[in-house]
């Protein structure tokens, strides 16, 4: 069997440098892609806004009630139909927000 040529330094060298240029342009360029678009924020209706306005007194009647201790947990349960304005959602971002 043939002996191969020996390879330049040089040789060696551009090849890394193509490889890990190749590997850093797809690596920015997966990481671009798989970043997911954050959906526009909607407006929030008015009755939404009262809602959560109402959902806040009640926790505030109730922390004060417990004398202001942060170490209970308070805990809401309204009854009201689901979905008639799409304000669930934005009451659970409010209060994990407000944690």
């Amino acid at each position: 069997m043939p002996m191969p040529r020996p390879r330049r330094r040089r040789t060696w060298i551009a090849t890394w440098a193509v490889l890990c240029t190749g590997g850093v342009a797809a690596t920015a360029a997966l990481n671009t892609s798989s970043t997911p678009d954050r959906p526009p924020e909607e407006p929030v209706s008015a009755q939404c806004r009262a809602y959560i306005a109402e959902v806040d007194r009640q926790l505030a009647e109730a922390e004060a009630e417990q004398g202001g201790g942060r170490d209970r947990v308070q805990a809401y349960a309204g009854i009201r139909n689901s979905g008639e304005d799409g304000c669930d959602d934005e009451l659970g971002r409010h209060l994990r927000d407000a944690r």
